[in-house]
């Protein structure tokens, strides 16, 4: 009985993960022909063309918009696992109504829709100078990305024993010490989960982009992918193109950072 239980839920996984690279699969079709090629997107092509990989890079200015798409995830993540680690730490570890209060807060945040922001968040931006700037996306991915990170970080910390601190205090450290010495050391797998969720959503998002930065040279790659696609005309194979060379950093990350990955996510949510 268990052995036939267990071949269920083996065929059970293997269709969810059919269904799951079915896109990918149209996606490298669609992307190794040519637009004169109108055969249907399942048939994988006898030959394999990439022209439309040179004209994404070439036509679609897709380089620069990975420089641009690199440089704003990195610097927002970095901030975003800064920023929301050691806020985190007070929240956790002192107990009061206050502290309480905040954390029920930064969840509620996290049920806002950012697109309800839009409208004061681009007023804000227009009057401080902050359209068509690094910084001033920066500023709003980085806002937007810390409720998660608190959260996910206060509930990690929860899990941490007290008494790993109070030796380190014992022994001469303050609470700013013991945290950077005893705490922060512990914090890797739940640190690799923020990389990964905040990560992925500063590197697909596409409606704060497209207010913020209006100036080609300042496109990020989902609008370097939306480019190829206008009103009257559209491009799908070189679309195609762009795309798997879009997601090859973010698959290259989550490979690497797997482990980690499924170990914050399952300590985070212990509490």
């Amino acid at each position: 009985m268990k052995k036939k239980s267990n071949i269920l839920r083996s065929v059970v996984a293997i269709v969810i993960s059919l269904f799951h690279l079915i896109p990918f699969y149209i996606l490298i079709t669609t992307a190794l022909k040519p637009m004169t090629d109108l055969s249907s997107r399942w048939i994988f092509p006898k030959e394999i063309h990439l022209e439309n990989f040179i004209y994404a890079l070439e036509k679609g200015g897709l380089l620069t918009a990975m420089y641009n798409s690199i440089m704003i995830t990195v610097i927002s993540v970095l901030i975003i696992a800064l920023i929301g680690a050691t806020t985190a730490y007070p929240l956790a570890r002192i107990k009061t109504k206050t502290n309480s209060l905040v954390l029920n807060l930064v969840v509620a945040v996290m049920m806002i829709p950012p697109l309800s922001m839009l409208v004061p968040l681009y007023s804000l931006l227009t009057k401080i100078g902050a359209i068509n700037t690094y910084w001033g996306i920066i500023v709003i991915t980085v806002t937007m990305g810390l409720p998660l990170s608190i959260f996910l970080y206060s509930n990690f910390i929860s899990t941490i024993p007290v008494d790993l601190e109070e030796a380190a205090s014992i022994d001469g450290c303050s609470r700013f010490k013991s945290f950077y010495k005893v705490v922060l050391p512990l914090l890797k797998p739940v640190t690799a989960t923020v990389v990964i969720l905040t990560g992925v959503n500063v590197w697909n998002d596409f409606q704060f982009p497209l207010y913020i930065l209006q100036v080609p040279e300042m496109k990020t790659l989902t609008l370097a992918v939306s480019s190829f696609f206008s009103q009257n005309s559209s491009n799908l194979n070189a679309a195609a193109a762009s795309a798997l060379i879009a997601i090859i950093p973010v698959v290259i990350i989550y490979l690497l950072l797997q482990k980690q990955f499924v170990q914050g996510m399952v300590d985070s949510a212990i509490k």
